[in-house]
């Protein structure tokens, strides 16, 4: 159970080539603004298009605090994440960083290509909670199914990519789910 002080990270994972205005950056932005707003904090990998507009999303939301975004960078260069992140986390790990962004709490896919494949891979390895946005790209593909056949949580009998169409079903399924998924890693992870 978390606790006041220890809020939740979502990541939010994509397109990073998606320019503003487009239908991914839309909705990354709203997704940013509302992760916030539910009181969680927004984790990317520090960069443009989707990254960026998340990033920015959340800077805009009226419950915004320094440091709800964050950015996992893949150079060593703090100073190459978008000017809407709050804490750079240069890692010199090229697209191996992908595998720390996986590690949120839970994570949303907007489109995206080879990169946000590996980050849904190991999102789902990890056995976090996931939603992909049913949109072009892996998001949209990989959207209302299982990753592969493993059943990560008997507890959790729909587990899957719990497919979306906006960012307000986002908010509602991370809302109703993200406990089960935490009940269900703590156990997993117990000592027997």
């Amino acid at each position: 159970m978390q606790t006041s002080r220890s809020r939740a990270s979502i990541a939010v994972i994509g397109d990073g080539g998606v320019p503003p205005g487009a239908n991914g950056w839309l909705l990354a932005e709203r997704l940013g603004l509302l992760i916030v707003e539910a009181g969680h904090r927004v984790v990317t990998g520090g960069l443009g298009g989707v990254m960026e507009a998340a990033c920015r999303g959340a800077r805009g939301a009226p419950a915004y605090r320094h440091g709800d975004t964050v950015g996992i960078l893949p150079g060593h260069d703090a100073s190459a994440t978008n000017g809407f992140v709050d804490v750079a986390i240069p890692t010199g790990l090229g697209h191996a960083r992908n595998l720390v962004v996986a590690h949120a709490d839970a994570v949303v896919a907007i489109g995206g290509g080879a990169g946000t494949l590996s980050e849904l891979a190991m999102a789902w390895i990890f056995g976090r909670l996931i939603l992909g946005f049913r949109v072009e790209g892996w998001s949209g593909r990989l959207a209302d199914q299982r990753v592969d056949p493993r059943i990560r949580y008997p507890s959790i009998p729909d587990d899957r990519v719990f497919g979306i169409d906006t960012a307000e079903e986002a908010i509602a399924i991370l809302g109703a789910r993200l406990p089960d998924y935490h009940a269900a890693r703590r156990v997993e992870s117990s000592p027997p």
